[in-house]
């Protein structure tokens, strides 16, 4: 599977199979996963794997009561040793930080695409929660979990996304118009059609 339709096919899946996840898959998506892009190479990540059905319930309750995630037969905690970029970046580290976790979030579920595997992306959990259930120390943040595995047959809808006419400007915020013969999103739709 190419990029292109790993970010097209990629859901948010809320439904998976009874089906378990090899752990050797898990270390191949987060091999390749390492090789994300991070704020002065730092790779502040850590990745703790989740499959023990009782601490998946743990923390499906303190992700406000999601509690269909715990179908899913593994989750991947990205953890943020922020200290390693704000030792670099002084206070806008913090916000670089995040940035990475995110990035290598973002990376995990695009090569999950690859592997026929299908994740969602949960950001609303109780962090002091977290760590005392993960025992992750204090000067570490759960950043993301993400919940990982094979899509149940439930037909996901498509994603409603924004036309990219509202979304892109040229050289300054509000500028609607590119020098481009044609027109730039005429030349877009053209390119993405092949």
């Amino acid at each position: 599977m190419d990029v292109k339709d790993a970010v097209l096919q990629r859901r948010s899946v809320r439904s998976y199979k009874n089906k378990d996840v090899k752990l050797e898959v898990l270390g191949e998506i987060l091999d390749i996963a390492r090789y994300a892009a991070s704020s002065g190479n730092l790779q502040n990540w850590k990745f703790i794997i989740v499959t023990d059905d009782k601490v998946k319930e743990e923390i499906a309750t303190v992700c406000l009561e999601q509690m269909w995630m715990t179908e899913a037969p593994a989750y991947i905690v990205i953890c943020n040793q922020f200290k390693k970029v704000t030792e670099t970046f002084g206070k806008l580290g913090k916000m670089y930080s995040i940035q990475n976790c995110a990035n290598v979030a973002t990376t995990i579920m695009l090569l999950a695409k690859e592997y026929g595997l299908d994740t969602c992306w949960i950001g609303g959990f109780n962090n002091d929660s977290i760590q005392r259930i993960l025992k992750i120390p204090e000067d570490v943040d759960p950043e993301i979990i993400l919940t990982i595995g094979y899509e149940n047959d439930v037909k996901v809808s498509e994603p409603v996304r924004e036309e990219l006419k509202t979304l892109v400007f040229f050289e300054k915020w509000g500028k609607k118009e590119a020098k481009i013969k044609g027109g730039f999103f005429n030349k877009l739709k053209k390119i993405l059609k092949k």
